[in-house]
């Protein structure tokens, strides 16, 4: 459910999904002379599908490497200030080429945004760095051309310090300096701005804009962290807002392409330091503490018994007990990731407001003791809905300790309600309209279709069903669901006739989670099945579940523990029907982001998006295939307008080394897979952009936002089970006939269980007020993208999906889509683009941003 912590800033370009941390490839690049630049993101920039999103740069294919013979550009910055070798100073201060006397004048403004909030440290760090740039000793710039200097053989270069103290923009965190500069006349067109930070932190960039060079301003967009030089002596370089091909490259700034290529790939040595943008790999070897204790330890992700992707790799210390895994950062230590992929301020003050909810750390011991010392289960549903109408309630003496931590205080005022209430949660959207709905069978099938994991239902296709897993281990492969069992249900209809139709469908979670369940099982207060459940689709265009099947691992005095339920009509069967939809909900819960399928639609060229669904009221599928589609044109548009050429795909080092990088490094366990496609064409380029950014925007906004909605209350949708079903003959049994009610309830999450998931989920779910939408085309935007014919994509991307939007509107009022509308129905909103902020249920951020 918790994703990597990838930023929110605003995206020039279209491509911002970002499925795993890549570098260069060491096959690419071994006889590139080594050179040292800048350990920060260069113009923000980002790996996006094919591409790099680069806010400064717009470069495609920009984070794969650049075979070049040209020689580094020799910077060297002395404790005096930065000296240019083989340069040659000029009247007003700023450096020239030695070939060119006189010149022209010209003017950068740079814009920095400071932080939101300040304290009184920072307030004077601020005077500071004002005075430092003030007198021009504080950010010095080195303006590069595209054009070659013929003594260096290296982009023609000028360099000035920032000076004079901020001009105040309209925007009350954001300032502007300005520098100015004399070039030759025949300096040429600018392509590059080398950066150096002498101030004694860092800060953010927002843009440089050149003047007087032409009629038109040249804006350089930036969006990225500019580290001390204290931290890293090496020049950042940020380029122009053009978007060049490798072998289109000006000469002038070919070096300085590769060199910023090089700074961010990683070598798999040294420990990651926070100012640093380096991408390289690791397996997942830190999931565990055995230094704390050896119950925490847990084995690594990666191998032939275990494959997983990579991670970004931090180069933390090994532990004692396993020299095989990484030590493990407590809070409140920071966890690296690359500089500029690290959240904003805004983001960071969001999660603050939310970690009162998600009970860490040191307000645990409160809540935990508020709620009793046992940490009760719930005994009837009004106590669950006082989760929602009076909150949770401090003690006076835990209010008192709160108040002695001004830290606290401060998190706790930004949560409170009147009256000191403690986590008071907003009603979920699932019961909002109807508190009662989570208990129909009509519902439950309708959350597989428009729920928050919509994606596990595959239609039933053949039948005896059968497992995969070993019999040996696990016992008969055959599942208890049989023709018979299923043809009863089915209102007259024949198996053979539900099959051809296409009227069957199946959640399977038998054999994920069999091999798991009795680990599982061995936990104090865990109890688990793996489950499949059949659904029926009706003639009046209904899904229901009609069969369930829990299963645990066959033991000796029993090979076959498989045990089928059906909803019934008499009290007893209806109960425990109840809390087998709970156990099925708790194993979709676990796994809904593990495994994919499009279980449910089959190949039509007649429909407008190439297929034709299975079951038409299927909401996740019906919008997501818009989207789909409006991704996949601008894509599309996009790769074609810069691969022109029918060679030009594989002629494209960068390209081509990202791509080898992915499955060689990203994927190493599953590097040697038939199904990875190829890379050779326009079509495969614009096939595998088209996926990873979908994944990255709408199916996570799909499987992502709806978490609270659905989840936030705790009887639709647990994410454990504490007992299992009590059968006749079992000592439970007779408890469960006397009180049903209290039975159902006291195998979901305690009290204190449900309150951390519910916290978590509201983090989860939550919109970030700087998040940006898979829709906005921004004015920062704007001037990152200098073709007019890319910016017209973009825009007709931005005009589609508000058509989009209007389209899934629409969708949600017809009264003929039953998993859209009806009474108490809440309207599927989780694939519509836009959003505000908090807890909505709806909205396509660009990328991953949780």
């Amino acid at each position: 459910m918790l994703h990597s912590p990838i930023d929110q800033k605003p995206f020039p370009a279209m491509f911002t999904a970002q499925p795993s941390p890549c570098t260069l490839s060491s096959s690419t690049i071994q006889h590139v002379p080594t050179v040292r630049r800048s350990e920060t993101i260069t113009g923000g920039g980002r790996r996006i599908g094919g591409f790099t999103r680069q806010k400064a740069n717009n470069v495609p294919g920009f984070q794969s490497t650049v075979q070049s013979k040209h020689q580094p550009i020799r910077t060297v910055i002395s404790s005096e200030g930065a000296k240019l070798v083989e340069k040659s100073q000029g009247s007003n201060g700023s450096l020239a080429s030695s070939s060119v006397s006189g010149g022209m004048e010209v003017r950068a403004a740079v814009t920095i945004r400071r932080k939101m909030k300040e304290n009184i440290t920072d307030k004077l760090e601020d005077q500071w760095e004002s005075f430092m740039n003030g007198i021009g000793r504080g950010i010095l710039l080195q303006l590069i051309s595209e054009d070659i200097d013929p003594i260096t053989r290296s982009g023609k270069s000028a360099e000035s310090y920032v000076r004079g103290f901020p001009k105040p923009s309209n925007h009350p965190f954001v300032v502007e300096y300005a520098a100015n500069f004399r070039v030759p006349n025949d300096f040429g067109r600018p392509g590059a701005i080398l950066i150096t930070n002498f101030l004694d932190k860092e800060f953010y960039l927002v843009e440089i804009v050149v003047h007087n060079f032409s009629p038109e301003p040249q804006f350089f967009p930036a969006n990225t962290w500019i580290h001390s030089r204290k931290d890293n002596p090496e020049s950042r370089i940020i380029f122009k807002n053009q978007a060049y091909l490798p072998s289109q490259t000006p000469d002038g700034i070919k070096d300085l392409r590769r060199e910023d290529l090089l700074s961010i790939r990683g070598n798999g040595k040294g420990e990651r330091k926070m100012h640093e943008r380096i991408y390289d790999y690791a397996p997942y070897n830190d999931l565990g503490n055995p230094d704390k204790s050896d119950e925490l330890a847990r084995p690594s992700l990666g191998g032939n018994e275990q494959p997983y992707p990579r991670r970004c790799r931090t180069g933390r210390r090994p532990t004692k007990k396993d020299p095989l895994s990484e030590s493990r950062i407590e809070k409140p230590h920071p966890i690296y990731v690359p500089r500029d992929e690290a959240f904003e301020e805004i983001k960071q003050n969001t999660f603050s407001a939310g970690r009162l909810k998600a009970l860490l750390h040191n307000l645990i011991p409160l809540i935990s003791s508020t709620l009793s010392s046992s940490d009760n289960p719930f005994t009837c549903f009004s106590e669950i809905d006082k989760l929602y109408n009076d909150g949770v309630l401090l003690k006076d003496e835990d209010q008192k300790d709160v108040i002695k931590n001004q830290f606290l205080t401060n998190l706790m005022n930004q949560v409170f309600t009147v009256g000191g209430r403690l986590l008071k949660y907003e009603i979920p959207a699932v019961i909002k309209r109807d508190r009662f709905a989570w208990l129909r069978d009509n519902e439950f099938a309708r959350q597989a279709l428009a729920g928050v994991n919509p994606v596990n239902i595959e239609l039933l296709k053949e039948l005896p069903i059968l497992s995969k897993l070993d019999p040996a281990v696990y016992g008969p492969p055959e599942s208890a669901i049989t023709r018979e069992l299923i043809e009863q249900e089915l209102f007259g209809m024949s198996v053979e006739k539900a099959l051809e139709d296409k009227r069957l469908f199946i959640l399977d979670y038998h054999d994920m989670l069999l091999p798991f369940i009795e680990g599982m099982n061995s936990l104090p207060g865990r109890k688990a099945y793996a489950s499949r459940t059949i659904f029926f689709y009706t003639p009046t265009g209904i899904l229901r579940p009609i069969i369930i099947e829990l299963s645990l691992p066959p033991s000796s005095n029993s090979p076959r523990k498989k045990h089928v339920f059906v909803h019934g009509h008499d009290a007893t069967t209806h109960w425990i029907w109840k809390q087998a939809k709970a156990h099925v909900c708790s194993n979709d819960a676990g796994i809904h982001q593990l495994v994919n399928h499009w279980g449910m639609a089959v190949e039509d060229p007649s429909m407008p998006c190439g297929v034709k669904l299975a079951i038409e009221d299927y909401p996740y599928a019906a919008d997501g295939l818009l989207i789909w589609s409006a991704i996949k044109e601008l894509v599309a548009s996009y790769v074609d307008h810069y691969y022109s050429d029918p060679s030009s795909i594989t002629s494209d080092v960068e390209l081509q080394a990202w791509w080898n990088e992915i499955k060689n490094k990203g994927h190493f366990d599953k590097r040697d897979e038939t199904w990875w496609p190829n890379l050779g064409t326009k079509e495969d380029l614009s096939s595998i952009l088209t996926i990873m950014i979908w994944v990255a925007s709408g199916q996570h906004a799909a499987i992502n936002f709806g978490q609270y909605p659905f989840g936030g209350y705790v009887p639709n949708r647990p994410t454990l089970m504490r007992k299992l079903i009590p059968g006749e003959g079992d000592p439970a049994y007779e408890k469960f006939l006397l009180n049903p009610v209290h039975t159902f309830l006291s195998s979901l999450p305690t009290q204190l269980q449900a309150t951390k998931i519910m916290a978590v989920q509201d983090t989860l779910s939550t919109h970030s007020p700087d998040e940006e939408y898979l829709h906005q085309l921004h004015n920062v935007q704007s001037t990152s993208i200098k073709d007019p014919e890319v910016l017209k994509l973009f825009e007709n991307f931005s005009a589609k999906l508000e058509d989009i939007e209007r389209t899934i509107n629409e969708r949600n009022r017809n009264i003929a889509l039953k998993n859209r509308s009806g009474a108490g129905i809440p309207p599927y909103e989780l694939l519509l683009p836009s959003s505000g902020p908090g807890v909505t249920g709806r909205g396509i951020p660009n990328s991953i941003s949780i």
